[in-house]
């Protein structure tokens, strides 16, 4: 089972609650950049990683987000936790891509699969939001707008066919952080610019923009580098940071122009050339 890096192509913090979380606005894609769950009956529950980011995640131990989405669907549909799953890692940790919600949604549907249950959409959606606020996202699965903390989502409209370059540079930025040094007024939401085509729709992006890119960079001066870079690169037609950070984005007509541009980065910096699917 695929699980799709999720791309915030817009982010836009608009209030805050009373319990101290943000309230947001965002446009959320999907790429062709995934991990893969697999799942096989066995005597116990067992996670096994492997792929080329594995080292990244190896010290989370029970806390990794697979394993408690296979505990909270095996207590909601009385079923034991037999099972031995693999995580194949090839999403950055810590990098704004939603790589450990996108594993736990991945998991929640191997296992309904495997175990052969149903949940109404509703419940399955329920039980993705308490493992996490871009669990439910992820589980959709498809480009949506997401407001409130990120748990309401309404359908975008299709998206333009684009290519995508992913940029990390190997740094972590975990998420509360850059919330707590965001600094300044919300966002004032005002009617979107609907778009037509490519070209309109880079130009929607670039007027929402991303409202943590200044915290972030407070955090990490190196993704002011990446952004740079990013938009330097020849016909870009727009980027941004994904998120919290650390990973930007630029979109282009092709891949091969992505390709193109990603030869020219520095060799310790993370990327990944590919298209937006969703």
């Amino acid at each position: 089972m695929l699980a799709r890096a999720k791309v915030n192509l817009w982010l836009n913090v608009v209030g805050r609650r009373a319990d101290g979380y943000h309230l947001l606005e965002s446009l959320i894609a999907f790429t062709d950049l995934a991990d893969e769950i697999e799942a096989v009956p066995s005597d116990r529950l067992t996670l096994s990683v492997d792929g080329p980011l594995a080292p990244a995640i190896a010290a989370e131990g029970d806390n990794n987000l697979v394993l408690k989405a296979a505990r909270l669907l095996g207590d909601r549909v009385d079923v034991a936790p037999r099972v031995a799953l693999t995580l194949t890692k090839r999403i950055p940790v810590a990098a704004g891509l939603g790589g450990g919600s996108a594993d736990a949604a991945a998991t929640l549907r191997v296992l309904i699969d495997l175990w052969r249950v149903a949940l109404p959409a509703e419940e399955l959606f329920e039980l993705a939001a308490r493992l996490g606020a871009d669990v439910p996202m992820c589980l959709a699965g498809r480009a949506a707008f997401a407001s409130g903390v990120g748990e309401r989502l309404e359908p975008a409209p299709l998206l333009p066919s684009c290519a995508i370059l992913l940029v990390n540079p190997r740094v972590a930025l975990p998420t509360p952080d850059v919330f707590k040094a965001r600094r300044g007024a919300f966002f004032e939401s005002r009617p979107l610019h609907p778009w037509s085509d490519l070209g309109s729709f880079a130009a929607a992006l670039a007027e929402r923009g991303n409202d943590l890119t200044e915290a972030a960079i407070t955090l990490r001066p190196v993704v002011a580098e990446v952004l740079a870079f990013l938009r330097n690169s020849d016909r870009a037609l727009h980027a941004a940071m994904s998120g919290s950070g650390a990973t930007c984005f630029a979109l282009y007509e092709s891949v091969e122009l992505a390709n193109r541009a990603a030869a020219h980065l520095p060799t310790s910096w993370w990327h990944h050339a590919g298209r937006l699917v969703g």
